[in-house]
């Protein structure tokens, strides 16, 4: 008898082990389904765009949408690859002019994040900071920064420097924006926990705020690329003399839409 019983419990057990293997397996599949069919449906964002490049081109070729308003995506390509073979007296090859444009992104993008997010820091985490800064920086984030290019230019001059101070600026306010926004709405009960934790305050910063406003300053990250490309094209076109920027007022000059 004791045997037997021993048996039947170790039957149970295996039976609930096994119940227990295969509702985790279960959850488990249940739980990729959703994220395998998320990453099966990223490709039709490409839909879209595929859809509009193909009715401009038939629009292009059949006359709808004459060359000397906006040539094809064929004819795109193929200057594009004439631009990379071809070394201009003027503006080089199209790949050195990209690398002195992204040379020079590079440089005022990097200097733009870092004081942003320190701006953002000292601002968002002390109310002096806050008086003495956050009014200035508003106040410059309503001037229009294409006006700012002729006092740069004086300021300055014609070297590389105003083009990053450009780029960096167009970076600069984005990233503080959201990121301030950020570490201000980080919720209050993460930090009572924190002090109740016995956190001094550069881990609270470290462990707790920075955390919290990560998905804002993602955002203003996302926001500052766009603008501070922008900015760059915008200053190349107006005071340089290489870039994609100095490329495009080339092709402006002699009215050529590829």
């Amino acid at each position: 008898m004791p045997d037997t019983a021993n048996a039947g419990l170790a039957a149970r057990d295996q039976a609930g082990l096994t119940a227990a293997l295969s509702s985790d397996t279960a959850g488990r599949a249940a739980a990729r389904w959703p994220a395998r069919r998320r990453r099966n449906r990223s490709w039709y964002r490409l839909i879209s765009p595929l859809v509009v490049v193909g009715l401009w081109q038939a629009a292009s070729s059949t006359g709808i949408l004459p060359a000397s308003k906006l040539v094809s995506p064929a004819s795109i390509a193929h200057t594009a690859y004439t631009l990379v073979v071809t070394n201009s007296p003027t503006y080089g090859t199209l790949q050195e002019s990209l690398l002195l444009s992204c040379g020079r992104w590079a440089v005022g993008f990097a200097i733009g994040i870092v004081v942003a997010v320190l701006l953002a820091v000292v601002t968002g985490l002390s109310r002096i900071g806050e008086a003495a800064a956050d009014p200035i920086l508003q106040a410059l984030r309503s001037v229009p920064l294409l006006g700012l290019i002729p006092l740069f230019i004086v300021w300055f001059g014609i070297g590389e420097l105003p083009k990053v101070l450009f780029v960096m600026l167009s970076a600069l306010f984005p990233m503080y924006l959201n990121t301030f926004a950020g570490i201000r709405g980080v919720d209050s009960k993460l930090g009572e926990l924190g002090h109740v934790l016995g956190l001094r305050r550069e881990e609270m910063i470290r462990h707790i705020v920075l955390p919290g406003a990560l998905p804002q300053a993602l955002t203003g990250l996302q926001l500052s690329v766009v603008a501070s490309m922008l900015a760059l094209v915008v200053g190349e076109q107006i005071n340089a003399s290489s870039g994609l920027g100095f490329m495009i007022t080339q092709a402006s000059s002699s009215s050529t839409t590829a």
